[in-house]
């Protein structure tokens, strides 16, 4: 069906061209000169008949999954209006305007790329296959491989990070804007009234956000129509969002209007939004079958309304092209769009599970950078956890310029526990400061800063919050160097606050022990400090990872540690470490107690102390020897390191305070069980349940008690 009425418009453009123009139709005169023209009308047209092509291969057999650009080609005046030096991200139906960038950046065969996205080839040139994205480095475009609204928070990001680079010192004064696209349905989504919203608020405090955000409204979403008037009242809406509105079928209209909101937005460094209503011509994507919910009478407005057309009249109209020069035209982009395909026929797919995974496989070692401690006066010499990480943060403000630390309360109060206590200070405003309350924003603040060459430092509040914006690490964070064969990356450190043992606060907000969400997502590195001096190495490590090898890392920080002192007596400073002088050496764990014992354990965060108490028990009251195992990296897990140590012991009781289902000794297990493991093993975890509040929470988490007795149970077996 889409094959059919692809044609079907192809012999629409044909006839009308043949066609004399009608004396009653007037021609206004063009806002750009007749090479520009062309060009645009060339765009155009290779976007149509690449869209020709992705549905020839899919018939053939050998093309993949796609989303036609037919009836979106009016985007074409935003591949020329905008520049490769303004990042940019793309709506799925935009090969136009990608098409049309392509002009600025010589030797930039968007053509033969796209086509080669088509089949999945392995030398497609951004991805390699692994995905159908537009994008390129060369042109400024960042893949999306999604664009319901997710990648618009990162966008807020690049248009913050914009100026606050040149605020910093790291780059020259520039006039660059951030480009975002979306469709009409992604309005809806609660990313986008994030993202709107952070865009109003930021204005509001008369910040500059030179963000363009252009909605292009073909009234579906698939099958779902937008509300007559709806899209225009809420983007007219906007607060401190200009806007501006355009039909995308008028090419001279959309070029007046889209170069009045770059024009604005690049001058005043303020967001506007661009509006620009189409028809789409062809059903959503692959197999959808558009007919089943959309009238002949609709089909036939939108044919009528096709911007190629559309465009192609408008030209002939001015006399930039005479009919026959515009069907030569034609049929020159339809010969150089069959050649592409003909070579894409030819290409080969990734073969090996390593080629696939060779932006986010993990590096087999840290490329660690040279110990430079903070100069602190006043530091103690034995540090708390919070302490511990303090410094760490000092210690990176200090050495990396690029360094931004943000969230929702880290700058003068310094955070709800005081953790970044004195780093405003340290780092100036520009550097340390807070965010409006929203996670999605945070997250897409360090996406979009991160791209953009900065090291940012976000903490989100509490690890139960983080879940309200997981798809910003899931579905933004780890695919761009996976959807861009490494070629974009975004590489930060994340701060959450979390796990439970808080006493006398919170709940399951303040309190919650789930880490399934963060350890699933590939790629993604977590780590877990214990103590001071953990904090310390594992911040080395991270600004390391993230700087040399280009990584996201999440640091989970355990809120009942950050102020502990002691450890098996009230006064007795056992927990107070000193700083070391080195980072955490790659997945290798921290081991306490003898080499030679009966039982290692190990564990993570909160299991640690808790370990450590149970063994003196264990040790004093039983004679069980006790070895314990801080794991401190939770993505992924040492598991080599903990084999390495089992050769000694041959028991292993694993004390894991999340939850028993998804947790971190399921996957321990699994791991030492596939390395031909032949220990016996023992788990103690958290229930599957929320955390509750008060002596309740006893019920739920793991107890001192607890290890003691599987201790216990595992010696007898």
């Amino acid at each position: 069906m889409s094959l059919e009425r692809l044609r079907e418009a192809a012999v629409r453009f044909r006839d009308r061209l043949r066609e004399p123009p009608s004396d009653t139709e007037a021609s206004a005169p063009l806002p750009f000169d007749r090479k520009t023209a062309l060009e645009l009308f060339e765009s155009m047209l290779l976007a149509r008949h690449l869209d020709v092509l992705a549905h020839k291969l899919r018939a053939e057999g050998v093309g993949q999954y796609t989303i036609a650009s037919a009836g979106h080609e009016g985007n074409v005046v935003l591949g020329r209006l905008t520049r490769i030096d303004d990042p940019t991200l793309l709506h799925y139906r935009s090969a136009a305007c990608v098409l049309e960038r392509s002009r600025q950046a010589a030797g930039q065969d968007m053509v033969g790329a796209i086509a080669l996205s088509l089949v999945a080839a392995e030398d497609e040139p951004l991805c390699s296959g692994r995905h159908k994205v537009f994008g390129s480095k060369a042109l400024g475009i960042i893949p999306q491989t999604s664009t319901i609204a997710s990648h618009l928070p990162r966008a807020v990001g690049l248009a913050f990070g914009l100026d606050r680079r040149t605020q910093l010192g790291l780059a020259p004064p520039t006039d660059a804007i951030a480009v975002a696209s979306f469709g009409d349905a992604s309005i809806n989504h609660s990313t986008a009234l994030g993202a709107f919203n952070a865009a109003g608020w930021v204005a509001h405090q008369n910040l500059k956000l030179p963000l363009l955000l252009i909605c292009e409204d073909n009234g579906l979403g698939i099958s779902v129509r937008s509300p007559p008037g709806w899209v225009a009242a809420r983007l007219r809406a906007l607060t401190n969002v200009r806007y501006f509105a355009a039909r995308g079928w008028d090419l001279r209209e959309t070029w007046t209007e889209a170069a009045r909101a770059v024009d604005y937005c690049r001058k005043l460094r303020l967001p506007v939004v661009l509006h620009v209503t189409c028809h789409r011509l062809l059903g959503h994507a692959g197999s959808d079958v558009d007919s089943s919910y959309r009238s002949a009478a609709e089909l036939g407005v939108a044919m009528d309304h096709d911007p190629v057309l559309c465009a192609a009249a408008s030209l002939v109209r001015a006399g930039v092209v005479s009919p026959k020069q515009a069907l030569e035209l034609d049929d020159r982009t339809r010969a150089r769009v069959q050649a592409a395909g003909t070579d894409a026929r030819r290409r080969k797919p990734l073969s090996t599970l390593a080629q696939v995974m060779l932006p986010i496989a993990m590096p087999e070692r840290i490329q660690a950078e040279p110990a430079s401690p903070a100069k602190t006066s006043g530091d103690p010499a034995r540090l708390t956890l919070a302490q511990g990480i303090n410094l760490a943060l000092a210690e990176a403000l200090d050495r990396y310029p690029e360094l931004l630390l943000f969230g929702e309360d880290v700058a003068k109060k310094g955070g709800v526990y005081g953790v970044t206590k004195g780093l405003l200070g340290r780092g100036g405003p520009a550097r340390v400061f807070n965010t409006l309350l929203d996670e999605q924003t945070i997250l897409g603040l360090a996406l979009g800063t991160a791209t953009l060459g900065l090291l940012p430092v976000a903490e989100i509040q509490y690890l139960a919050y983080v879940h309200n914006a997981i798809d910003q690490l899931r579905g933004e964070a780890l695919t761009l160097p996976f959807f861009s064969n490494g070629a974009y990356t975004n590489p930060f450190v994340l701060r959450i606050a979390g796990l439970a043992y808080q006493k006398g606060f919170g709940g399951h907000f303040h309190n919650d022990n789930a880490l399934a969400a963060l350890r699933e997502i590939p790629g993604l590195i977590v780590v877990a400090p214990a103590r001071g001096d953990d904090a310390i190495e594992l911040f080395r490590a991270a600004f390391a990872l993230a700087r040399r090898h280009r990584r996201p890392v999440v640091v989970i920080e355990p809120i009942a540690l950050y102020h502990e002192r002691d450890l098996l007596t009230p006064g007795d400073g056992q927990w107070l470490t000193t700083p070391p002088a080195t980072a955490a050496a790659w997945l290798e764990p921290r081991c306490y107690g003898p080499a030679q014992a009966e039982v290692l354990i190990a564990t993570y965060a909160n299991g640690v102390r808790l370990a450590l108490r149970a063994a003196r028990t264990l040790e004093r009251e039983h004679g069980i020897g006790i070895r314990v195992l801080d794991l401190r990296w939770l993505a992924p897990l040492p598991v080599a390191a903990v084999a390495r140590e089992l050769a000694g012991v041959e028991r292993l009781l694993i004390v894991d305070e999340g939850r028993r289902t998804g947790g971190v000794a399921e996957s321990l297990i699994a791991g030492l069980l596939d390395a031909g493991s032949d220990a016996a093993i023992l788990r103690v975890t958290g229930e599957d349940c929320y955390v509750p509040l008060g002596r309740a929470a006893e019920r739920v988490l793991v107890r001192e008690a607890d290890i003691v007795d599987a201790a216990h149970r595992l010696v007898k077996r």
